[in-house]
């Protein structure tokens, strides 16, 4: 009987140990990322909305297409 509880049990210890490791990374490891200031963050200005033209996917490398 225990031979069988090993292998059935296995997926759930390992689903268990990826969700501990997940929960310790995030409350127990320091942030990799400095946290910004918030007077700062605001200061950072908004990218503007001009889009440059894009190539077409189905644009063949020709020397037209080259020269855009």
């Amino acid at each position: 009987m225990y031979a069988l509880i090993v292998p059935a049990s296995t997926p759930f210890v390992l689903l268990a140990t990826v969700m501990g490791l997940s929960w310790w990374e995030d409350h127990v490891l320091p942030s990799a990322e400095p946290v910004e200031d918030p007077a700062e963050a605001q200061s950072i200005p908004a990218a503007s909305a001009q889009h440059s033209e894009l190539t077409r996917v189905d644009m063949t490398l020709t020397k037209e297409g080259a020269r855009r």
